[in-house]
């Protein structure tokens, strides 16, 4: 199985409260980027990374890849103005030798070795696998959507936590459905491309992750990932 990894990296990140893009903020020694790629990097069986990213940003990335020394298993591809137009422009610089297209965070720096074998190996006898945890808190469908949120929001109805699961990345996908899937729906607000593949009616398997293994979006977010570090857990 030869696999082509896709890291959108074009979003604002506006969330952290930073200057610096987000997958370019320091985590420890080197930027939350470098991390993502060197697990990335590991795995024998993705033979290609491609990194999309906004044009006002493409020296500084490159310069962050240069100076770590990442190798010619990388390529910078020019990002959309949402996720969804940047992962649609990186599956036309996908191999025609690659079958599977893995696409991961770029802020998600710690993803077990282990996880990434699993995930690699359901793929192996299925078109559509991704990874995620169980829900620990309770969840409750609100009357307002977030962002309109009111001084009379109350709540619609509370949702059963034993088969709630938050997903993580990476999601891996046969090449030719992800294609047909991105090609099928034009929607710009998707955030996730297994809810693409699962409206062309396609079951997407589960592989259990790891809690540690978060996205970093906010200022508190970074902070869990240095604790996440100190602490060894990666």
């Amino acid at each position: 199985m030869i696999v082509t990894a896709i890291v959108p990296a074009a979003g604002l990140g506006l969330r952290l409260q930073s200057r610096t893009p987000k997958p370019l903020v320091p985590l420890g020694a080197k930027p939350i980027l470098i991390h993502t790629l060197e697990a990335l990097s590991k795995e024998r069986r993705i033979h290609h990374i491609l990194i999309a990213v906004a044009k006002k940003n493409w020296d500084g990335f490159k310069a962050v890849l240069r100076s770590n020394k990442i190798g010619n298993r990388v390529t910078l591809v020019l990002g959309g103005k949402t996720r969804r137009e940047s992962v649609e422009h990186c599956l036309s610089f996908v191999s025609p030798e690659s079958d599977r297209v893995l696409i991961h965070d770029a802020v998600r720096p710690f993803i077990p070795a282990s996880l990434l074998k699993a995930l690699l190996q359901k793929a192996e006898k299925n078109p559509a696998v991704i990874c995620g945890v169980p829900v620990k808190a309770t969840i409750k469908q609100a009357t307002s959507h977030v962002s309109a949120v009111t001084r009379n929001l109350t709540v619609a109805k509370t949702l059963p936590r034993d088969r709630l699961w938050e997903i993580q990345t990476p999601q891996v996908f046969e090449k030719d459905l992800l294609r047909k899937a991105y090609a099928r729906c034009k929607d710009n607000a998707v955030t996730d491309d297994a809810a693409l593949v699962e409206k062309l009616g396609v079951k997407v398997r589960i592989v259990r992750g790891e809690y540690c293994n978060i996205k970093i979006t906010t200022p508190e977010d970074l902070v869990f990932a240095k604790a996440i570090m100190d602490a060894g857990y990666v």
